[in-house]
């Protein structure tokens, strides 16, 4: 699993929910018109068309716009905008207790795969030419339906008793809602200008080889029908301006250092003042970086910061607490054993509610108030107190959680599955980063170390969830500091990952800082691309270890930029 960094801006609340459209509006929309109608007419036609019974069939549809500027060196590099509708369809046959999506296993778990076709639809409201991209790819996705099962039935008779014997699919309550929403309006020049302005302001430093500012602006409504009398219309608008500047070391590493701002509306991104301060502060760690000698290996204390704690948090934690992973027989199922056992200290509570869609003002890039199983998103608690509680379920019922909580998501092209919407770290045992900071050289003086390290942005990492692998983590530390116990400059770091396993880090975490902070980000998994979020304190570790990063060993361009020369 991959994750994005972002950095979220101040917003309003109530700006950060999508404008409720009239509920009359349901009623004239065609695109809804033309899932339902087709819906209706391929679930009961197909029901019982063949040996195997279609019983349950969902389309969802998402009619989304975007907006896309960059520019570098001060002239502007790329613009473009358009718009599309995408529809994915899933078919389900056999019964809610095995069908077409169960997991082969033995030879065959080789062929498992969450990927679906998916169909771009046409942009007007031709009721006859919607239906017919709609029953083409209902036609392909029944048929893909039927093969798949057959195939799983056959699995199932050569292959060992699995120990969950829970079913494919719930039953959850259905919903109608309707609340499409506008993306917001753009100045595109006011940004290109601001743009231009912006990265001219790397032609300066002729150790910066690349760099690039630039401006998205996404709105989407998704559109869920489904045969079990769900109604959904539901939207977002995601806005990000960002920044990227790239060096590489004589010693062949590259090193970087970027960030993004997240709003709704365009109105709400910070000014250009501020940008251009923050720019300038990038410009000051990426020539810090650049000058510091490559780390060797480092096992000692560690004061992860609030925003880099919340990347760490959804690696380590939020990907193993996903439902499908505990009764899944490929997967490690680190915690499936574990519900009401404890976990971490007994200060540390953990939950995940996508039904926030901001923090302290700050929009939550993980709000949503429906999945994309036409499943309720609602508040669920994980840890309490140190002990594990429960997982994030989507419709795939596991042991002992036989519904929903609101978590399957996907991107087109891919089948739900449980993942995280906003996940939120809450600390009953909390210092000041102050005294948090003055804590972690105590630590290092007690350990024997000549420092502790801080890390201040983590750029995402992955975790291993599969049983063939080691259940470990990978970190990457973007950007960090030694913190010497007797007093000398902080001094930057390069070059290191930070690795353990789940249960042994968490073990070794003492306290937490009373700072909380939002991390917003893409994270990448079985299910696509989905947007997340993530808040907790900064966290101080009694001990925790890193790797040396691998690098390509280019050499430094031959020349400085042309833009440098005197």
């Amino acid at each position: 699993m991959k994750t994005f960094q972002v950095r979220a801006i101040a917003a309003a609340l109530l700006l950060a929910l999508p404008c409720l459209a009239a509920a009359g509006d349901a009623a004239s929309d065609p695109l809804l018109s033309a899932l339902r109608t087709e819906l209706a007419r391929s679930a009961e036609k197909l029901k019982n068309a063949e040996a195997a019974p279609l019983y349950y069939l969902s389309y969802e549809a998402y009619d989304s716009s975007s907006c896309w500027l960059s520019a570098k060196a001060g002239a502007i590099f790329d613009e473009s905008s358009g718009r599309q509708r995408r529809l994915d369809v899933d078919a389900r046959v056999g019964s809610a207790q095995l069908d077409n999506t169960h997991e082969f296993k033995g030879a065959a778990a080789a062929s498992n795969s969450n990927s679906q076709e998916s169909f771009l639809l046409p942009l007007g409201g031709d009721q006859a030419a919607l239906r017919a991209e709609i029953w083409t790819l209902t036609d392909r996705a029944y048929k893909a339906a039927l093969d798949r099962y057959a195939k799983v039935r056959m699995n199932k008779s050569v292959t060992a008793e699995e120990e969950d014997k829970s079913g494919d699919f719930s039953a959850e309550p259905s919903a109608r809602f309707y609340a499409r929403t506008e993306a917001p309006a753009l100045d595109r020049e006011k940004f290109r200008a601001m743009l231009r302005r912006l990265s001219a302001r790397f032609k300066a430093y002729d150790f910066i080889y690349d760099s690039d500012v630039y401006l998205s602006l996404e709105g989407e409504n998704r559109y869920l029908v489904s045969s079990d009398g769900s109604e959904l219309v539901t939207g977002n608008n995601y806005v990000r301006l960002g920044y990227s500047a790239y060096t590489r070391t004589g010693d062949g590493m590259g090193l970087s250092r970027d960030k993004i701002y997240d709003a709704s509306d365009p109105a709400l991104l910070p000014g250009e003042e501020e940008i251009a301060r923050d720019i300038d502060r990038a410009i000051a760690e990426l020539r810090a970086l650049a000058a510091a000698p490559a780390e060797t290996p480092y096992s000692g204390p560690m004061l992860l910061e609030s925003r880099a704690a919340a990347v760490f948090f959804h690696e380590i934690l939020g990907h193993r607490l996903e439902g499908h992973r505990q009764k899944s027989e490929l997967s490690g199922q680190t915690f499936a054993a574990m519900v009401g056992k404890p976990i971490m200290p007994a200060f540390l509570s953990v939950h995940d509610d996508p039904t926030l869609p901001a923090f302290g003002g700050e929009p939550l890039r993980g709000y949503y108030l429906y999945d994309d199983e036409g499943a309720a998103a609602r508040r669920t608690p994980l840890v309490e107190g140190g002990v594990l509680q429960g997982f994030l379920m989507s419709r795939s019922p596991i042991k002992n959680s036989p519904a929903s909580n609101g978590h399957g998501r996907r991107s087109p092209g891919f089948g739900a599955v449980a993942r995280m919407g906003n996940l939120i770290v809450t600390s009953s045992n909390k210092i000041p980063y102050g005294r948090l900071r003055a804590r972690l050289l105590e630590e290092a003086r007690k350990a024997g170390k000549p420092y502790g390290i801080v890390v201040t942005d983590i750029s995402g990492g992955q975790t291993i969830t599969t049983r063939d692998l080691p259940q470990s983590f990978s970190v990457n530390l973007t950007m960090g500091y030694k913190v010497y116990a007797d007093g000398r400059p902080d001094e930057p770091l390069r070059g290191l990952n930070l690795i353990g396993t789940p249960l042994q880090t968490f073990s070794r975490l003492l306290v937490t800082g009373d700072d909380d902070a939002v991390f917003n980000g893409t994270c990448g998994a079985e299910s696509g691309w989905v947007p997340v979020s993530a808040i907790s304190p900064s966290l101080l570790f009694s001990e925790m270890e890193t790797e040396k990063v691998q690098k390509s060993n280019a050499r430094q361009p031959v020349l400085k930029p042309p833009y440098t020369d005197r």
